[in-house]
């Protein structure tokens, strides 16, 4: 199985670093005063993992579409499974790609000209969690549907909340709900892989409060939308336009984020300091660059990753934190988001070398401490999987009274170490930062 080759790989190279201590040279064991002009070879190592990791997150994309399009043209419970397999594959490099946030890259800059050329895409393609009633209908504590969606209102729809305005949705296309995601608020999201998450599993019904199990269905079960939803429902040609324009947009949001980081692309030869002529004032200096994209690792893992996708869900605990609860694939972003970071700290990508990395230029005691938190981080990521593929999905895992939950707490805990220790990985590559720098100061406090 692909997933279990992906975890595999990720233990095993942890156990490689340990032995050779990932330097290409002994004398960079301990080089905190490392000239900058050092860095340059890690940001083509980082601009060359970008390229290939966006160029397979794209492919990916493009046979959801196609899995998608053989579904909607023919809806039936194999094509029904087809898409759904497609979405799960689409994942895995999907979710490495998510280190690259955070650093003003095009994925979701916020400022500057990086922001207006690529658009901040990050909310359009992934945000969550999302209000589902939003989308399509769910089924009440009565057991009744709800109503007032997307998809069973033909005409004006407004979302609700601050500043929300109308859209028309008498045809659902790719503006329509483009203009709808985070239309009024964060959580009115119409876009993204969890919107197409939402369309092929439905509500996931395995708890009718968040610690009560009394509507489960099975540790092992998702959502069960039915395949009727595309047939023979009322709002089946919705749904299935729905999902067409959706996979559309992720195709075309993707593509527009690559383009940055191809062979030549624009933001990848700022990056480099390859842009001349006119452009030459959009270089990015090798020092800034290094320090926006270490933080940026930094609040990854430490607020993003470990603090809101994983504390939050298993503190509250809630499934409706996690961060895949429809199709109950939470474990699954935690790995790869998770690899995306390993990714990068260490130059490697899938099993190959892309050549310098953050990591040779620190000292053999601190990489020895950062090694030893990978070792056990990617131990309970494991079993976590373990426990996903065999037992209880993620959603049971978090439950107070399950043993698992303990383990996830310490996995958050050694996570959040690690992005503390960018500290000192951002010093040996002669850059300055502070706990605060890779803290998210509005991340959830628990």
């Amino acid at each position: 199985m692909k997933n279990t080759r992906l975890l595999l790989s990720s233990i095993s190279l942890a156990a490689t670093l340990v032995l050779t201590g990932c330097t290409t040279n002994s004398k960079n064991l301990d080089t905190s005063n490392m000239m900058m002009s050092e860095a340059s070879p890690i940001l083509v190592s980082y601009a060359k993992i970008a390229q290939k990791n966006y160029s397979d997150t794209l492919e990916d994309a493009k046979k959801l579409k196609t899995a998608i399009n053989i579904f909607t043209s023919n809806p039936t419970e194999i094509t029904f499974q087809s898409a759904k397999r497609a979405w799960l594959i689409s994942r895995e490099s999907y979710g490495q790609t998510e280190i690259f946030r955070l650093s003003n890259g095009p994925i979701d800059g916020e400022e500057g000209w990086v922001a207006d050329t690529y658009g901040e895409l990050e909310g359009q393609l992934n945000a969550w969690p999302l209000d589902e009633n939003m989308i399509d209908y769910t089924i009440d504590a009565n057991g009744y549907k709800t109503k007032g969606n997307i998809i069973d209102t033909v005409g004006s729809f407004n979302p609700g909340g601050e500043d929300s305005s109308s859209v028309d949705v008498s045809n659902i296309t790719v503006d329509s709900i483009t203009n709808l995601n985070e239309n009024g608020g964060d959580a009115n999201v119409a876009t993204g892989y969890h919107a197409i998450e939402f369309l092929l599993w439905g509500q996931d019904q395995d708890y009718s409060n968040f610690v009560k199990d009394s509507i489960t269905k099975g540790a092992l079960t998702a959502g069960q939308r039915p395949l009727s939803d595309f047939t023979s429902d009322k709002n089946a040609s919705r749904r299935i336009a729905y999902l067409k324009a959706a996979s559309s947009k992720i195709i075309s949001d993707l593509e527009t984020v690559y383009s940055a980081w191809e062979k030549d692309g624009l933001y990848r030869n700022a990056l480099l300091g390859k842009l001349t002529g006119k452009y030459a004032s959009k270089n990015i200096s090798s020092h800034d660059a290094l320090k926006q994209i270490i933080a940026g690792m930094g609040v990854f893992i430490k607020s993003e990753l470990a603090n809101e996708r994983i504390a939050v869900a298993v503190l509250t605990p809630s499934e409706e934190d996690e961060h895949s609860c429809f199709s109950d694939n939470t474990h699954r972003d935690i790995t790869t988001n998770y690899l995306g970071f390993r990714n990068i700290l260490t130059s490697t990508y899938m099993g190959k070398s892309y050549g310098a990395s953050l990591l040779d230029a620190v000292s053999f005691e601190d990489k020895t401490k950062i090694l030893n938190l990978i070792k056990a981080i990617e131990s309970k990521i494991a079993k976590i999987n373990k426990v996903a593929e065999t037992t209880a999905h993620f959603d049971y895992q978090i439950q107070p009274d399950n043993p698992q939950a303990r383990v996830i707490v310490k996995l958050k805990n050694e996570m959040r170490r690690l992005g503390d220790e960018m500290v000192n990985v951002a010093k040996a590559n002669s850059i300055s930062l502070s706990t605060d720098d890779v803290t998210d100061p509005e991340e959830t406090q628990l």
